[in-house]
């Protein structure tokens, strides 16, 4: 009988068991949520509609939503190493164009009037509230969003680029309102001239704001999304003061950035094309260059971190390069449509490179000190849905590998050094716990748990000849019951030496191989998969 694994993003009930209070479970909460949220944006379309009217109200929404598809694309790009789940994405976009436009609208018609009033000179409260008041108000709002994410969705939320592609999908939503009100209000400004021919106001409004400065917003509030991210992806030990002190100064740099470009008119005639090419190009330019440049550290943590699981047999070794490659990716999901069942192997390719990526980020964390209480948990659900698709996956992925790079040189060994040769264990089946003796490492020590493991009897994954050595008796024991062998404890999934001590942070089950052979000795570094 087959085991069904357990779903790759299982987390264990927090507290002692017992059940939550009714406000702490999900239903209420996103209940509560969604029904905010249709509340401000039935609040905000009220407001926009009364100033616009209904006309301007269609004009400007057509013409708003022009770039809202490309950026969203832009940003779902950046986020395809480990994609996050769309819900947080639906519930930022929504935030910007719903809460976050409605807070801005009162808190900024309010405090311009409050202004007014308080100096008799309307002009200089509108400058002033444009310059001072609205870059704070809407920074605050807009970076609420990625406060929540941050806050709600810890395990998602897990460095850089998950910062700005929560910050520049909420800032996406924020612009878009906001560009259907200027719209709609320049068209209503065209209709009330005389003039029948090209309605000018319009045409300059969606130059200015749509054509030419479509990124504006969201590079003002990914400022913030990349202090939150810098946060996250801090080690646990650091000081408590430093990872608040990170939002809070992305924060202010966007209100500063964006305070400069909104009283860009008081420089003069030409004030707003100087602040342009000054500062917004280049600085779209810089975050774009980091942007791109995490995703490519991202990529890399996979290429690093995976090869652990290759030397324990888990997975192939021309995966961690194919995983570390969006090319290699895409070539394996088309290889498995075309020669392993359509769509239905595409998928399967696709989530098996998810799970895999995820692997390696949590491998990531758990080495820096934030892998979490449940670990081994989440650890074991993301092999168990791996070795669920490895017969489709495997192969795409090698063949992927082989179209990519040909001559790719070996996969490395792991960030923290190559293992030095296992112990004779004393255990028995596809999981004794990978011997009593030397173990992941140069020291003494147990090496990958020293109790019962993961038993079981028949063909396994791992030949006894080829790139990694298997016992001195035919290929690993495989699993009893199904494609995947089954949880019993052990003493310690982690190196006793280096970054990952075996009394660490990820305390875990062993793996184990058969009694009495573990591996006999490193495999060589010179060996290249590759070329054979």
């Amino acid at each position: 009988m087959a085991i069904s694994p357990p779903h790759p993003t299982y987390s264990p009930r927090p507290g002692n068991g017992a059940h939550p209070h009714w406000w702490q479970r999900r239903w209420v909460r996103y209940g509560a949520l969604i029904t905010l949220l249709a509340l401000s944006g039935l609040v905000i379309l009220a407001l926009v509609r009364r100033q616009t009217g209904t006309e301007g109200f269609v004009v400007g929404l057509a013409l708003a939503v022009l770039p809202v598809p490309w950026l969203i694309a832009a940003f779902r790009w950046l986020d395809r190493v480990e994609p996050g789940p769309w819900r947080n994405l639906v519930f930022a976009f929504s935030w910007g164009a719903c809460a976050a436009a409605l807070i801005a609208i009162v808190a900024n018609s309010f405090a311009t009037e409050w202004i007014a009033t308080a100096t008799a000179d309307p002009t200089g409260a509108h400058t002033l509230g444009a310059t001072v008041v609205a870059p704070i108000v809407e920074e605050s709002a807009k970076a609420t969003a990625v406060l929540l994410v941050f806050l709600f969705r810890r395990r998602d939320f897990t460095g850089i680029v998950d910062g700005v592609v929560i910050a520049g999908v909420t800032a996406t939503g924020f612009a878009f309102t906001e560009n259907i009100l200027y719209l709609g209000t320049a068209f209503g400004a065209d209709q009330v001239s005389d003039d029948r021919g090209i309605p000018a106001v319009t045409a300059a409004t969606f130059f200015v704001r749509v054509v030419m400065s479509p990124f504006a917003h969201p590079l003002f509030t990914v400022l913030s999304g990349i202090g939150f991210g810098l946060a996250a992806a801090l080690p646990a030990d650091r000081r408590r003061v430093r990872r608040a002190l990170l939002p809070v100064g992305g924060l202010l740099l966007a209100m500063s950035m964006h305070a400069l470009w909104n009283g860009s008119s008081v420089f003069g005639e030409f004030g707003f094309f100087a602040v342009y090419a000054a500062f917004m190009v280049p600085a779209f330019g810089l975050l774009t260059w980091l942007a791109v440049w995490t995703r490519q550290r991202e990529l890399r943590t996979v290429r690093e971190e995976l090869p652990a699981y290759v030397y324990a047999g888990w997975l192939g070794p021309a995966e961690p390069f194919a995983l570390g490659s969006m090319r290699a990716r895409r070539t394996a999901r088309d290889h498995a449509r075309r020669h392993f069942g359509g769509k239905p192997a595409g998928r399967a390719v696709a989530q098996y490179e998810a799970y895999a990526t995820s692997l390696a980020f949590l491998r990531h964390r758990a080495r820096r000190g934030r892998g979490g209480a449940d670990f081994l948990v989440r650890e074991r659900a993301l092999l168990e849905a791996l070795w669920e698709r490895r017969e489709v996956a495997r192969p795409a992925l090698e063949h992927a590998a082989l179209v990519v790079a040909p001559r790719r040189p070996a996969t490395p060994w792991p960030a923290y050094g190559a293992p030095a040769p296992y112990g004779y264990g004393q255990g028995h089946g596809y999981g004794s716990g990978y011997g009593q003796g030397p173990g992941y490492g140069s020291g003494p020590g147990p090496a990958w748990g020293s109790g019962p493991g993961y038993a079981g009897h028949g063909p396994g994954p791992m030949p006894a000849q080829g790139p990694f050595p298997g016992p001195a008796q035919g290929p690993f024991p495989g699993p009893a019951q199904g494609p995947f062998p089954g949880p019993v404890p052990g003493p310690g999934l982690v190196p006793p030496q280096g970054p990952m001590p075996g009394q660490g942070p990820m305390p875990a089950q062993g793996y184990g191989y058969p009694a009495g052979y573990g591996y006999p000795a490193a495999p060589d570094p010179a060996f290249n998969p590759y070329r054979s």
